[in-house]
């Protein structure tokens, strides 16, 4: 089958051949990652223009719809690292099934998530106490991009398919189109062109939504001309019960642990949201630029988990763990670098998005505390796909939940309310969470208790 001409283990590192190159596994997914945080940018710039409030408010909306999408991370975290496992044995019996399981149930879980944002998004605004000059906005977005969220479902399930079977080149394509095509969706609907009004917040909205859609049909066309396993509703006759179980075991902790963090960042931005709107706009801002400091810890977790499956699946032990540290001491090192770059020309940054001195000051010294913050998340983003790749999957949702429940919100909160902290304790308090998980599980990984598990025995 033409899938397995791409894919030949007995010419890579898993089989002990020809050595894969991590780099090209990586780049594609760091073009990918960085496009989309400067596209993110150029977004709530174009949004800013248009209404100081909206960035606030888009930033409320993407916090639960963020939340929401978590319940795709578990089938599609599930699929990459049990897809992985199986191609490292040479197991193919089993990926039209997987495949097919995968795009139906993110289907189902897409319907879900439509009647949430549509019937409750009243009822969580005001849990989460988002002022009320930036609800409006909020709400409008919010609803029409999770009115379409099937499509990001999908689009998703694709993604996690061709990175597990290394094919990272053809998802950074389809990203490069959705993102080019949101800037000039944003450019035309945001302001209004020729025959379209403008539609300020809903018109980003619709941009999102019709740069999905290609993206989907993108992704579509691509896996018909790539692979000659099929989805087919047949692959489900009868239904694959023990397949579904097996990728719920691995998938529900995978995003438990990625729930519990999303999940906790939503109750510390309803905290924030106490705080003011030019604080809320500083939190919106710096979170942006923090993700450019750990965007290449993500790159090279994700095609890290890739490998190291395959590696685990054909049995090469010591080989996951020398990929794995090296990986590690290069995650640190550049997470390090950029973060203080990014403190370095903090006045800069903030300034490109708003002017206020209030924001430019707090901005500044939050920059600072997320040095320390990202060499721990850097550190959290390797070693917690490295060993969920294994199959130690439990254990980092067990650490995970109680450290930023405990240090990163109550702690956090404790500075912020009661030590009359702020911003910078809640930052104070994440950053404390982050490098306390990070000793944990690096500890966690020398124990080598991962050496002894194997997914893809059925």
């Amino acid at each position: 089958m033409r899938l397995n001409a791409r894919i030949d283990l007995k010419n890579n590192s898993a089989t002990g051949g020809r050595s894969v190159s991590l780099t090209r596994l990586v780049l594609p997914i760091f073009i990918e990652l960085i496009l989309t945080m400067l596209v993110g940018n150029v977004d709530q710039f174009m949004v800013s223009d248009y209404s100081k409030n909206a960035v606030a408010a888009i930033g409320n909306a993407n916090q639960i719809i963020n939340l929401l999408l978590i319940m795709f991370m578990i089938i599609n975290m599930a699929t990459t690292i049990l897809v992985s496992q199986y191609i490292g044995s040479d197991n193919r019996q089993k990926l039209s099934t997987i495949y097919t399981l995968s795009i139906f149930i993110n289907v189902i879980l897409s319907a879900v998530i439509t009647t949430i944002v549509l019937l409750f998004t009243d009822d969580i605004f005001r849990f989460m106490k988002v002022p009320a000059n930036i609800v409006g906005d909020a709400t409008t977005f919010i609803k029409w991009v999770g009115g379409f969220i099937f499509l990001q479902g999908l689009i998703t399930a694709f993604s996690a398919i061709f990175k597990s079977n290394r094919m990272m080149i053809h998802t950074m394509i389809v990203s490069i189109v959705i993102n080019i095509l949101n800037v000039l969706g944003n450019a035309v609907l945001i302001y209004g062109l020729g025959p379209f009004p403008s539609m300020g917040v809903a018109g980003s909205a619709h941009a999102t939504n019709i740069s999905r859609m290609i993206g989907l049909i993108l992704f579509i066309i691509m896996f018909l001309i790539n692979f000659d396993t099929k989805i087919s509703l047949k692959a489900l006759q009868p239904f694959p019960f023990r397949d579904l179980r097996k990728l719920l075991s691995i998938g529900l902790p995978s995003g438990g642990e990625t729930f519990s963090y999303t999940m906790a960042m939503t109750f510390i931005l309803k905290t924030i949201n106490t705080f003011g709107t030019f604080v809320i706009n500083t939190k919106v801002l710096a979170s942006t630029f923090a993700m450019f400091s750990f965007m290449y810890a993500s790159a090279v977790g994700q095609a890290s988990q890739v490998i190291i499956g395959n590696l685990m699946g054909a049995g090469e032990i010591d080989k996951v763990h020398k990929h794995a540290m090296k990986t590690l001491r290069s995650a640190i090192l550049i997470a390090f670098a950029i973060s203080t770059t990014m403190f370095l020309f903090s006045d800069t940054l903030f300034g490109l998005f708003n002017d206020d001195p209030r924001i430019l000051a707090l901005g500044k010294t939050i920059l600072f505390i997320d040095i320390i913050l990202q060499i721990g998340k850097s550190s959290n983003i390797v070693l917690v796909r490295s060993l969920q790749a294994t199959g130690d999957i439990k254990f980092p949702m067990i650490i995970g939940i109680a450290s930023m429940w405990t240090i990163a919100y109550g702690f956090g909160f404790f500075l912020a309310i009661f030590c009359h902290l702020g911003l910078i304790g809640i930052w104070i308090g994440m950053a404390l969470d982050e490098d306390i998980r990070a000793v944990i599980f690096f500890i966690r990984w020398r124990l080598g208790k991962w050496r002894n598990i194997r997914l893809s025995k059925d």
